[in-house]
């Protein structure tokens, strides 16, 4: 199992860093061919329909739970039964928000500060995503059968060619004069390509998929699931946005393009955090019970560890390139206004990479409703910090509030599952922490002091790095892994 979940992580890394690829190249030239102020918009555009990101009611984790599930009983029908079940009652609640989306465009627009010039566009443009937001729905539940199997390379290959293909598209249709709308429009064509992927994918793994059946035991269990989901999605979903909807209506949509390019660069960092996620919550699934707990112990213990060995060098890396980077990238508009702001998030990213394996476990054990009173219980101090932050310190302001909200809920995780599963943070890990605190924390912190990468600055985040690599040698990793790591360079080098 500690197999498959690892090449499978590693097939959505990869299907994560090659759309990623794209976008470093493609994303220039949307930004200067819309400009800083539409670009904004176009990413509050994007952003506006994740705020309704629970309108499937929790059915395509539920699918995947489920599903998972009755794949490792080996009863085929009854996975079908629960994937179509899950698409019937997600389209039963999307589809009325998503019309709703469409009929107040208008007003809903009108909440964000976008200029009165773009407002037209805008609106159009709202409508548009609001049926991509429906479709996407159902491609996250008609991949079931792939993430049961964990066939991440099938799912991988769907989701990263449709994306790629959108990503190309999108600055030919800019090009040729069709602004944000023919952005938006792009991307819907992408999403049912996607589906239409999966559903022929999914098809050949599961023979039973297409039908008119529907589970009449588990729409009970799964509603209840998809309850604690969707309770906990309503808040998460503003906790994982809010900065951005509040920064553009408090500030402007030039604030919130500024925002958005720091936070696509802190992003790239948790694309392995999430590769693991979408192996680990089927994988868990199938991890339930005392006799099988040694695995899932095991599991855990070496998904922190490896997260830990690479997260350290991986933020001091990007605090070093993150200026020049964006001035390259974006712009030097950009490479000034969006490089403290990116600064600030390291820190709180730091910590939010390691919470998705809480976060998969408790998923997987059915502890929704505990999620969804966690996020609830975040949610009101952190819009009130996050608004007080934004309005007075901008971007850097909402940096500041991501990361402190972060910070906070990584720990809560932990602490819930080792009271809740009784699995604990491995002591390795407990007398390796301060170490990499400081790697990360003293390179940044000077080099936020200087204010450009000196000498001094690389001579300190050298020698974090060293010390760090000195720690992780002697007291995270456990010593098959040294043995397989060197055995992969000895295999490297003489190839």
């Amino acid at each position: 199992m500690t197999t498959k979940v690892v090449k499978g992580s590693l097939w959505t890394l990869a299907g994560q860093v090659a759309p990623l690829a794209v976008s470093l190249v493609a994303t220039p030239f949307v930004i200067r061919m819309l400009g800083a102020e539409s670009y904004g918009v176009l990413i509050l555009i994007g952003l506006i329909p994740t705020y309704l990101g629970f309108a499937d009611f929790g059915m395509s984790m539920a699918s995947t739970k489920f599903g998972s599930e009755a794949y490792a009983e080996g009863d085929e029908e009854k996975e079908a039964r629960i994937v179509r079940t899950a698409a019937l009652i997600a389209l039963i609640t999307s589809v009325p928000v998503a019309a709703g989306l469409m009929i107040f465009a208008s007003p809903v627009i009108s909440l964000f500060n976008v200029p009165e010039a773009l407002q037209a566009e805008a609106v159009t443009a709202l409508r548009i995503a609001a049926v991509t937001f429906v479709i996407n729905f159902l491609c996250g539940i008609f991949n079931t059968p792939q993430l049961a199997r964990l066939r991440m390379d099938l799912n991988t290959f769907i989701n990263a060619g449709s994306r790629i293909l959108g990503l190309i598209a999108t600055p030919i249709v800019l090009y040729l004069g069709y602004g944000i709308i023919g952005a938006v429009t792009v991307l819907l064509a992408a999403s049912l390509l996607n589906l239409l992927g999966h559903l022929v994918i999914s098809r050949s793994l599961l023979p039973h998929l297409f039908g008119t059946a529907i589970d009449k035991v588990m729409p009970l269990l799964m509603v209840k699931y998809g309850g604690g989901v969707v309770a906990g999605a309503i808040a998460g979903l503003f906790l994982i946005n809010a900065e951005k909807g509040i920064l553009s209506a408090t500030v402007s949509p030039t604030a919130l393009a500024h925002y958005g390019v720091a936070f696509a660069l802190a992003g790239m960092v948790t694309m392995f955090s999430t590769a693991m996620i979408q192996s680990l919550i089927p994988a868990f699934s199938q991890l339930q019970g005392n006799d099988k707990r040694g695995q899932l112990q095991s599991i855990y213990s070496r998904g922190i560890r490896l997260s830990l060995v690479w997260v350290v060098p991986a933020m001091v890396v990007l605090a070093l390139i993150a200026k020049p980077f964006f001035t390259i990238w974006a712009g030097k508009e950009f490479g000034e206004a969006s490089s403290w702001p990116f600064y600030f998030l390291l820190f709180g990213l730091t910590f939010n990479i390691f919470t998705y394996l809480p976060h998969s476990i408790l998923l997987a054990t059915g502890r929704t409703d505990i999620l969804a009173k966690l996020f609830w219980i975040e949610l009101f101090p952190y819009v009130f910090v996050v608004w007080f932050l934004s309005s007075r310190y901008g971007a850097s302001g909402a940096a500041i509030a991501w990361s402190v909200r972060v910070i906070g809920d990584s720990i809560a995780h932990y602490l819930l599952v080792f009271r809740l599963n009784e699995l604990a943070l491995p002591y390795k890990i407990r007398t390796a922490l301060p170490v990499s605190a400081l790697a990360i924390a003293l390179p940044i912190a000077l080099l936020m002091y200087k204010g450009s990468v000196e000498i001094v600055v690389l001579l300190a985040a050298a020698a974090s790095i060293l010390v760090f690599a000195f720690v992780a040698y002697t007291k995270v990793l456990e010593q098959e892994e040294i043995n397989w790591l060197f055995a992969k360079i000895r295999t490297r080098i003489a190839s």
